[in-house]
């Protein structure tokens, strides 16, 4: 359905939870107002972005959004891809990536992908998030230790080979506060959930650089004031070199945003019992990157932490969402001052815990105990999002889990070859049972067990080699084939032209009501095989082979007879 959640919620609405959820969206945004401004300048943008992100699309996100309690906005998924588009295209080719990205998503929520995606196989998931982690961990070192060096590289390696070579301008003044930034935030837990670990983190350092005069990097020293307001919308200039160019980028961010936004629903519903409505979720997630970008900010989705924060302080409905965007906007217009004395080290510390939590690395270890397929799918994904790039490691992570499923499903699949059987559904008691239901001379049974699929089909034409003489009837069982596809049907078709050059009769026994039967009559299959022999049980089967062999032993003999009354006159 896609029906944005805000129109049910506000049926029945209180003035009790308008509390609530008024309190929740306060919390939400004050925690907010850090992890916007660090995910933005790790990025590769300036501060102020993160913070028209937040507002922009968490506002849209929760108006639009089919999730009760959603919080959308900047999350620490985008650092690695945003990075790399900046890199390569400048904040421009960001931008319209980022609108072509908010464009896949309106047509893949009105497309219903949403329940596909929330299918995505969990070792790829966790092999390019475990791989974003490491990423943003090493993007941050060069703050956290408070390196003088120029512009951090963005390979990997080359990356920590810049950090070794300047690992002798270390300044202990940064590394102090990073190394208190993130204890604060592991401690504050335990003392107060009152004020969020990250902000009483962000206030004492920032407090303790501006008295004391410490020596380290701060966002107004590097990036100057914070705007206090919105800026006007802008659409960037399009050009089709430049968007052929970022189509692929743009896939890898709408991905990305729908990954991270159904997953996001999907946590919050098991805490509040929910039901949330993934294609409204992925339509939501298009104009809130849209507009997002014509603000000048960067990609948005649904937070995990923001929107357990969110539940834990009493959010039920949207409109928790929606006052947390408006709680960051007000920051921003009379607070934004004060916030370019926040020390970098500060925003690297608290990044350094977002990439922790990010890691999910027991489930990574937990994956490695598993099937040799799931562990090549999180290796390779981790692998290649690390020391190549994001968008190949989804690409690439999401054909091998294809092909592995296939191969999967090729081991599960079969072709039998029987000369007795049992009735369909019957128990069977003893042997006698068996022997009782025997096959006729002249009659080859195979069953195919399985998806019928390209992948699996060639199964059966190997099977098919084994007659070395053709049967006067090929009974074919699908009792146990869920689904069939066009290379599936092609493959029955040239077994019927094979029977048919064979003078073998062909009869489909067990042919499953739904997507089977309906892929055979659209094909013409039945009416070229003959509705008579495509048969609901395998006994039914077995008494027409019975039929046709009596039937045809019957017209031989009189065709024989009529040879030797016309040799005899």
């Amino acid at each position: 359905m896609l029906k944005p959640k805000l129109l049910d919620t506000l049926k029945g609405y209180t003035s009790k939870q308008f509390r609530k959820d008024a309190m929740a969206g306060i919390i939400v945004g004050i925690v907010a107002l850090p992890l916007a401004i660090a995910f933005a300048i790790a990025s590769g943008v300036t501060p102020e972005k993160g913070l028209y992100t937040a507002v922009i699309a968490g506002f849209i996100i929760s108006v639009l959004g089919g999730s009760r309690v959603q919080i959308g906005g900047p999350t620490g998924a985008f650092i690695v891809i945003v990075f790399g588009i900046v890199q390569q295209y400048g904040v421009n080719g960001l931008i319209i990536a980022t609108l072509i990205a908010g464009v896949m998503l309106i047509v893949m929520g009105f497309a219903k992908l949403g329940s596909v995606i929330k299918f995505i196989p969990h070792p790829l998931i966790v092999g390019f998030t475990s791989g974003i982690a490491l990423l943003i961990f090493s993007s941050q070192i060069k703050d956290f230790l408070g390196l003088q060096m120029g512009t951090v590289p963005a390979d990997f390696i080359e990356k920590w080979e810049s950090y070794g070579k300047h690992l002798f301008s270390i300044n202990i003044y940064a590394v102090i506060i990073a190394v208190a930034t993130v204890i604060i935030i592991l401690l504050s837990p335990k003392i107060t959930r009152i004020i969020p670990g990250s902000l009483f983190a962000i206030m004492l350092s920032t407090v303790a650089v501006y008295l004391f005069h410490l020596p380290v990097e701060t966002i107004g020293s590097k990036f100057g004031n914070i705007p206090s307001s919105l800026p006007t919308p802008v659409l960037p200039h399009l050009d089709f070199a430049t968007i052929k160019a970022l189509v692929q980028p743009a896939f890898t961010i709408a991905l990305l945003a729908g990954i991270e936004s159904l997953l996001s629903a999907v946590v919050a519903d098991g805490i509040i019992g929910g039901n949330h409505r993934s294609n409204m979720e992925l339509v939501a997630q298009g104009p809130a990157n849209i507009s997002s970008a014509l603000f000048g900010g960067i990609p948005a989705t649904g937070a995990i932490a923001r929107t357990v924060t969110n539940i834990k302080n009493g959010g039920r409905t949207p409109v928790a969402g929606i006052i947390h965007a408006i709680t960051l906007l007000l920051i921003m217009l009379f607070v934004g001052k004060w916030v370019a004395l926040i020390p970098l080290a500060s925003l690297a510390g608290i990044l350094v815990v977002v990439a922790y939590n990010m890691s999910e690395w027991e489930s990574f270890v937990a994956i490695l105990k598993s099937p040799k397929s799931d562990v090549a799918v999180l290796l390779v994904s981790f692998l290649l999002t690390v020391f190549i790039d994001l968008t190949v490691a989804i690409e690439v992570g999401m054909v091998l889990a294809a092909f592995l499923f296939m191969r999967k499903m090729v081991q599960f699949s079969g072709v039998n070859i029987f000369t007795k059987e049992m009735e369909d559904g019957d128990i069977v008691k003893s042997k006698e049972d068996i022997e009782n239901f025997s096959v006729p001379k002249n009659v080859e049974v195979f069953e195919i067990k399985g998806p019928m699929f390209f992948a699996a089909a060639y199964k059966f034409k190997e099977a098919m080699r084994v007659l070395e003489t053709p049967p006067r009837v090929l009974i074919i069982r699908m009792r146990q084939v869920p689904m069939i596809d066009a290379t599936g049907i092609k493959t029955l078709k040239d077994v019927l032209m094979q029977t048919k050059q064979t003078k073998t009769k062909l009869i489909l026994s067990g042919v499953a009501e739904g997507q089977v039967l309906s892929e055979l009559q659209k094909s013409r299959l039945v009416f070229a095989i003959g509705k008579a022999n495509v048969l609901p049980t395998f006994t039914l089967a077995l008494e027409r082979a019975k039929q046709y062999i009596l039937q045809s032993d019957i017209e031989a003999q009189e065709k024989k007879e009529e040879k030797n009354q016309s040799n005899q006159v």
